[in-house]
C-alpha cells in the first residue's frame, strides 16, 4: 500500500496494478476490494486480480500494458519465469531484509525471533530462485527492543517505498549498480506456522519475549492456564528465578512467570473469547494466583 502510494506520487507512469482477489472481511464477511485495489481505482489505474499468475490470459495482458518494469511488494504469489521476462527491464522485488539474510516468506518475524539487532530493505532483481537475484539497493534500520512484527513491518514499508523511488531514479539515470548476493551469510525465513507460537516455558525468558514480539499480531504467542487459552501481546524478560511456567507474582505491573532462564512479566494479554487488555486491568478480576502454572 505504501509502495503504491509512493509510486503514484512519483514521476513514473503506472500502467497496471496486479493484486490478489477480493476476499470477505468485516463482521458480515462481505467481499470487499483490498486497499491496494481501492487506491489504484481512485487514481484511474487499471487493476487485474488473477487467481493465479499461471493464468493463460495474463501474459498477453502484461504485454499489452507496455510496462518496462514490474515492481513486486508483498504480493504473496510466486511469479513464473515467463511472467518475469515480459517487461523489458524484468521485475524487481521490495524485500524486507538485507539479503542474503532472511530470504523467504517471513523475514520480519525471523529477524525478531533470532534477536537480530538490525534489518532493512533490499531492492532485488528477480530471477527464478527464491530471493536470490542481484541487489540493486539496500538500507538498514535498527530493530528496537520493543518492536513487534507489526511496528517493524510499518517502518520497513516506509523505508521500502522511499528506496524503490531512489532505485527507479538510478535506473533512469544509469547510475544504479547491480550487486550479486554473496554466498556467505544466507539464511532462510520460512512461513510462520501457528505451532511455533505455542510458548515453551522451559525456554529462556529473553527468547519467549522475542517470540511474543515476533508473532504479534499474527498468529500471537499463546499458552494455557488450566483449560483456558491465553494470547500474549506484550511481555518483557526480567532477572528473576522460578519454576518454568510457575506464576511468581500477580500485580498491576504484570504477571511474572518463571522460565528456563529468568522470568517473563506479561503486561498485555487476552483470554480466549475475551478482549485484549493491559495486565493492570486484567488482574483486577483475574482468577490467577501466584503458585499456579501456565502451560
Amino acid at each position: 500500500m505504501r509502495t503504491l502510494d509512493a509510486l503514484i506520487g512519483g514521476h513514473h507512469a503506472l500502467q497496471l496494478v496486479l493484486t490478489q482477489q477480493d476476499r470477505p472481511s468485516g463482521r458480515g464477511l462481505r467481499v470487499q476490494p483490498s486497499p491496494v485495489k481501492a487506491l489504484a481505482q481512485q487514481h484511474g489505474i487499471p487493476v487485474l486480480q488473477p487467481a493465479s499468475l499461471k493464468d493463460p490470459d495474463l501474459p498477453e495482458a502484461l504485454r499489452r500494458c507496455g510496462a518496462e518494469l514490474m515492481i513486486v511488494a508483498a504480493y504473496g504469489l510466486i511469479l513464473p519465469q515467463a511472467v518475469l521476462e515480459i517487461p523489458a527491464r524484468g521485475a524487481v522485488n521490495i524485500h524486507a531484509s538485507v539479503l542474503p539474510r532472511w530470504r523467504g516468506a517471513a523475514p520480519i518475524q525471523r529477524a525478531i525471533l533470532a534477536g537480530d539487532r538490525d534489518t532493512g530493505v533490499s531492492i532485488m532483481q528477480m530471477d527464478a530462485g527464491l530471493d536470490t537475484g542481484p541487489v540493486l539497493a539496500a538500507e538498514r534500520i535498527p530493530i528496537r527492543d520493543d518492536d513487534t512484527a507489526h511496528t517493524l513491518h510499518d517502518r520497513l514499508a516506509t523505508l521500502g517505498a522511499r528506496l524503490i523511488l531512489k532505485a527507479l531514479d538510478g535506473m533512469e539515470s544509469g547510475t544504479l549498480v547491480s550487486v550479486p548476493q554473496p554466498a556467505q551469510g544466507m539464511t532462510y525465513a520460512p512461513k510462520v506456522h501457528r505451532t511455533e507460537a505455542r510458548i515453551d516455558w522451559g525456554k529462556p525468558a529473553e527468547f519467549i519475549s522475542r517470540q511474543i514480539r515476533a508473532f504479534n499480531p499474527v498468529p500471537l504467542a499463546h499458552c494455557r492456564h488450566g483449560e483456558v487459552e491465553f494470547k500474549l501481546w506484550f511481555a518483557r524478560a526480567e532477572n528473576a528465578r522460578g519454576e518454568p511456567g510457575k506464576i511468581l507474582e500477580v500485580s498491576r505491573s504484570g504477571i511474572l512467570v518463571g522460565c528456563g532462564e529468568g522470568a517473563l512479566r506479561i503486561t498485555e494479554l487476552q483470554r480466549a473469547g475475551g478482549r485484549r487488555m493491559p495486565a493492570a486491568e486484567f488482574v483486577r478480576g483475574a482468577r490467577i494466583q501466584p503458585g499456579e502454572l501456565f502451560r
